[in-house]
């Protein structure tokens, strides 16, 4: 009678052990993740990989949170209360460095940062015509940024500067003012209201930052390591399949968290991004979208340093991020196969 009693229990502790097991696996991870703007295509890989499952398949239940004019996601990262954020380039990353905020970026996908200078089509030959303009259209939020750059290594001057409200207007009045934008908004805009535009990325002219980083607690990397490369991988392999594959997916779940946009805009966004080759160009092409070079970075401090931005010592690129969870050629597949169609 006792031998049948244990081999009862046997079977049953078995049977529950497999009932956990089965659990575990299919198992979500909760995972926020914020963004620095509205619902958009150029974020589209991370939409792409909630909507088509990606993010399901590694095991994740991502919510991600929409940022906006009114909406500042950045302090709630060290504060625990989201997960991920994407931020902007690596100004933003060499602040918190200099402010000590304990987190890291674990990955770069836009390898060309879209921030530019636009004008009236057909009003400047080149980019070193552009010191010469009577009128920079520049927010003041960036005039302590790239603006200094644009002085100290293209020769712009602050009798040219002028304050950038995020309106049109100015710029569409004056044939011959210069104004920042980003490639992937502004000239669509501008376009819209009949003014065709000549588009200078600064990324082009030594502008060599990073866009659209993921950025991560330090203390989430060091205690859940493979809960960050579960999100950074199928990150990336979203972004291939919304750049090479079928993109409808994370289109119809932004066009339903942001209805100010429609196919059309949807669809010129896209067309942006992927013809000036922010996301896979670059180092992506050999390592994989999502690259990170720490070299890149430490040459981007530098010049950012003898801009006068950053006083010697300042900040510390050395922290700035982390290449653990990149250029691993992840998803590269998924490209190669689309191009033999």
């Amino acid at each position: 009678m006792s031998k049948f009693r244990f081999a009862g229990v046997t079977h049953l502790l078995a049977a529950a052990v497999a009932v956990t097991l089965s659990l575990g696996a299919n198992a979500q991870d909760k995972v926020t993740f914020a963004l620095n703007w509205k619902a958009q295509a150029s974020q589209g890989g991370f939409f792409q990989a909630a909507a088509d499952g990606t993010y399901k398949k590694y095991g994740l239940d991502v919510e991600i949170q929409q940022g906006g004019p009114q909406v500042n996601n950045r302090p709630m990262l060290p504060a625990g209360k989201i997960d991920f954020l994407l931020t902007g380039g690596l100004l933003t990353a060499l602040e918190t460095t200099r402010a000590k905020i304990p987190t890291v970026v674990v990955a770069a996908f836009f390898q060309k940062d879209p921030t530019a200078l636009i004008t009236h089509a057909g009003q400047y030959k080149n980019f070193a015509e552009l010191k010469g303009a009577k009128t920079v259209l520049i927010a003041k939020s960036n005039q302590f940024g790239f603006w200094q750059w644009l002085k100290a290594e293209h020769g712009f001057s602050d009798e040219q500067f002028k304050p950038y409200t995020y309106s049109l207007a100015p710029f569409l009045a004056d044939k011959n003012a210069v104004q920042q934008a980003f490639a992937t908004a502004e000239p669509i805009y501008a376009e819209e209201q009949g003014v065709k535009t000549d588009i200078y990325m600064l990324a082009d002219v030594g502008y060599n930052t990073y866009g659209n980083m993921v950025e991560t607690r330090r203390d989430l990397v060091e205690k859940n390591p493979e809960l960050v490369r579960r999100f950074v991988e199928a990150s990336i392999v979203g972004w291939y399949n919304f750049l090479y594959a079928d993109r409808k997916p994370a289109m119809e779940m932004i066009k339903r968290l942001n209805p100010e946009l429609n196919d059309a805009k949807l669809e010129a966004e896209f067309a942006r991004v992927k013809n000036l080759g922010l996301v896979d160009s670059g180092e992506s092409l050999t390592s994989g979208i999502g690259a990170i070079n720490q070299a890149r970075i430490q040459d981007f401090a530098a010049r950012m340093t003898k801009a006068g931005v950053y006083k010697p010592g300042e900040v510390d690129p050395n922290l700035v991020a982390t290449d653990r969870f990149v250029n691993k050629k992840i998803g590269m597949d998924i490209k190669a196969a689309a191009q033999k169609k």
